[in-house]
């Protein structure tokens, strides 16, 4: 009989508005888009930073108030090799007395000179760029290491390595069908559109099912990363669009199928980094080495929404329309049993020659571009 005075521990109840590391994810990548800064820590150390791209000159100077003038900047690994420096784990460079606009240039403007003086980056400047990556901003960093005195940033948001690691990997695949609704596409017919809702800033992913595709046999699938310019705009320095309405019409070929619409526009990277990278290939550079002047990697994609999206789907097994190889391997990395891949081109034109050659020589596509030159005559 127990004692009235006494109680038993219940056992933890599971999180009532979600998983708290995801929830901490979600915000922290919410403050650094508004400008606002955030601490992330790991036992007794404790970095606070703002995203580059998130702050202003006014945000900056306060930060730099609050930092005592013992900020820097962190670049990762790609932008500090545009800068001629060998860092395989990023680059810090002292920041007193730097200002705005040369900070600015130092992050992610071209023809920029590094400091002679810089030091390695470590864990936490990591973790800073993944939670900025989380929110679609430019991973280079305007940080400050906290003493255990330091009291200047304890209004704000907080999160751990611990958080970021299970926070943001259970985020994204979590995922819940919303809706599904019949809608005539022309030169298809009737498709499903089906909305899904999940990953760590909770954004809607489409599938568009086109006929009566049997999921328990091998699923044609269109993995296809949004592009605006291309997709809506029909933009002529990429073949997007054409890939897009190209893959559609080959599902209707096939007998059905499912094509996945993820919103990650440029390659991973966010419509404001692609409109920056952009720029930089007016300039003559290629999409690569514009994406590395911004301090990303040749592709910054996820594709753990697919597999969550595929698996509400009951789709097990699928055939890839795609020229990408790697994106098969990255598909296979997420879960999904890839059993073979079909190439879906688009058409060649003078302004995307030299984007699909990019494609084909540095980022492995299977595309052989002399032979669309040909076809296309």
């Amino acid at each position: 009989m127990t004692h009235p005075h006494t109680s038993t521990a219940a056992p933890p109840a599971a999180p009532l508005f979600g998983n708290p590391a995801a929830i901490r994810c979600e915000r922290a990548a919410s403050e650094l888009r508004s400008g606002r800064p955030v601490v992330i820590e790991d036992g007794e150390q404790r970095l606070a930073f703002i995203a580059l791209d998130g702050s202003t000159q006014q945000s900056y100077a306060a930060f730099v108030q609050a930092a005592g003038q013992r900020q820097y900047l962190f670049v990762p690994p790609p932008r500090a090799q545009v800068l001629g420096l060998e860092a395989p784990t990023g680059a810090r460079f002292a920041l007193a007395q730097v200002d705005y606009a040369d900070l600015a240039a130092l992050g992610y403007l071209r023809d920029a000179s590094a400091p002679r003086d810089w030091q390695p980056g470590d864990a936490l400047d990591a973790a800073a760029v993944e939670v900025a990556r989380l929110g679609l901003l430019l991973p280079a960093l305007v940080a400050v290491r906290l003493a255990a005195e330091d009291r200047c940033f304890d209004g704000c948001d907080r999160i751990s390595l611990a958080d970021l690691s299970e926070g943001a990997q259970q985020a994204a695949r979590e995922y819940a069908l919303v809706t599904r609704s019949p809608v005539p596409l022309r030169d298809i017919g009737m498709t499903q559109f089906a909305v899904f809702r999940g990953g760590v800033a909770q954004r809607d992913q489409v599938a568009i099912i086109v006929g009566h595709p049997d999921a328990d046999a091998v699923v044609p699938v269109r993995v296809h990363s949004s592009c605006l310019t291309g997709d809506l705009f029909g933009s002529l320095k990429c073949d997007c669009g054409d890939q897009l309405r190209h893959g559609l019409l080959r599902l209707k070929e096939l007998g059905g199928g499912v094509l996945l619409y993820l919103d990650q526009e440029g390659r991973g990277t966010g419509i404001a980094a692609k409109m920056r990278a952009y720029g930089y290939q007016h300039d003559g550079l290629d999409t690569i080495d514009a994406d590395a002047q911004l301090g990303f990697g040749a592709d910054e994609r996820r594709y753990d929404a697919a597999a969550a999206m595929l698996g509400l789907l009951g789709i097990r097994r699928i055939t890839l329309l795609s020229n990408n190889p790697s994106k098969v391997e990255r598909l296979r990395a997420a879960g999904v049993d890839v059993v073979g891949r079909e190439p879906v081109t688009g058409l060649l034109t003078a302004e995307n020659e030299h984007y699909l050659r990019t494609k084909a020589a540095r980022a492995g596509h299977a595309l052989d571009v002399d032979a669309l030159i040909h076809s296309s005559r």
